[in-house]
């Protein structure tokens, strides 16, 4: 049994342990309708994980019943996390790895880099995108010819180059034959306490209606992600606080903004957890009574993304933040997730 088995096994023979984001069990809610979906909705399909990370965009669709046969990940401490919470260890550098050593798989999903094209217009294909990681997506696509593409960017993404990229990418996925459905989509509509715009980009190879989720109006405390008896040692120094207050003095002055929030228990969202908090961990700054502000905890930066309190965090808190930062809002995979399965047995 793997590690994750174990987890999961032990939370469900203790509910009680998971109270912020309860692990989904095979009997799937969807959470933008209110009914309750049949029970492994996406039975038979198989996935693929590109530029996996911790595996946030897999893990809805483990829930709706697809099985994943192959991921990629380069980061030496992203692939132990992984394999302590799916219990494999993803293979390494996509580029290394030859379209035909992949299996057969209907889905692909790709929380895949941002990266400028070397040409301003559509001339020569995949030539095009040569030399960008977006290339690996479309030399696998090529071969496999999947049912559908999952693609996760950042917000800045669809303006990245003037639009180019964006532009080059939609028509790249489109020569390849697919039909392609983008939209940007905040994490605090989807019931997590964090201000988080991602691009999403659907596509379909057969002419599939879709269409995104719609926010679900769920109101959202920081309160319900905190944790209680928090080690002192989040707790900033008086050195390193007054320090953050004096730069971003002087960059309020320079008129450009200084990395840190100030928020409590009772604000609505957070600001955007970023990669760059595992520097010092001090992007998102928690108020506390009669003393200076705190880090959040890397349990808590998990719960900012939407994992349930049953995902594994085997590394350290320098790469817990960086990994955290670096994922998906996972309830927001979980909404798109729900509205691809509906998408599929609709045309199915």
């Amino acid at each position: 049994m793997t590690s994750r088995s174990n987890a999961v096994r032990k939370l469900l023979e203790n509910p009680a342990k998971s109270t912020v984001f309860p692990i989904q069990t095979d009997l799937f809610r969807c959470q933008n309708k209110n009914n309750i979906k049949r029970l492994n909705p996406l039975k038979g399909y198989k996935f693929i994980d590109l530029f996996a990370g911790i595996g946030g965009i897999r893990t809805p669709f483990d829930e709706l019943g697809a099985e994943c046969v192959f991921s990629s990940e380069w980061d030496k401490y992203s692939q132990i996390t992984y394999q302590a919470n799916y219990g494999e260890m993803p293979h390494g550098d996509i580029t290394k790895i030859a379209e035909e050593e992949i299996p057969a798989f209907d889905i692909l999903l790709a929380g895949f880099p941002c990266q400028p094209f070397s040409h301003a217009g559509l001339k020569k294909g995949l030539e095009d995108a040569r030399g960008t990681l977006f290339f690996e997506i479309c030399r696998i696509v090529q071969r496999h010819k999947p049912k559908v593409l999952f693609l996760e960017n950042v917000k800045g993404f669809k303006s990245h180059d003037k639009g180019n990229t964006f532009r080059l990418v939609k028509e790249m996925l489109n020569g390849l034959g697919y039909t392609v459905y983008t939209q940007i989509l905040n994490a605090r509509d989807f019931g997590v306490p964090q201000n988080r715009e991602r691009i999403y980009i659907v596509s379909f190879r057969e002419k599939i209606a879709f269409d995104f989720p719609a926010p679900l109006n769920i109101g959202t405390k920081v309160g319900s992600i905190l944790e209680k008896g928090v080690d002192e040692k989040y707790t900033l120094s008086d050195r390193l606080w007054q320090g953050h207050q004096r730069r971003k003095l002087e960059h309020i002055e320079k008129g450009n903004g200084f990395g840190y929030s100030l928020f409590d228990k009772d604000s609505t969202y957070t600001s955007t957890i970023s990669a760059r908090d595992y520097k010092d961990g001090s992007e998102i700054l928690i108020k506390q009574n009669n003393k200076n502000p705190r880090k959040i905890t890397p349990r808590e930066a998990a719960r900012l993304q939407g994992f349930s309190d049953s995902f594994i965090i085997p590394v350290s808190d320098v790469q817990a933040y960086k990994q955290f930062g670096n994922s998906v809002s996972v309830p927001v995979i979980r909404a798109i997730a729900e509205e691809i399965s509906d998408a599929l047995s609709r045309d199915g």
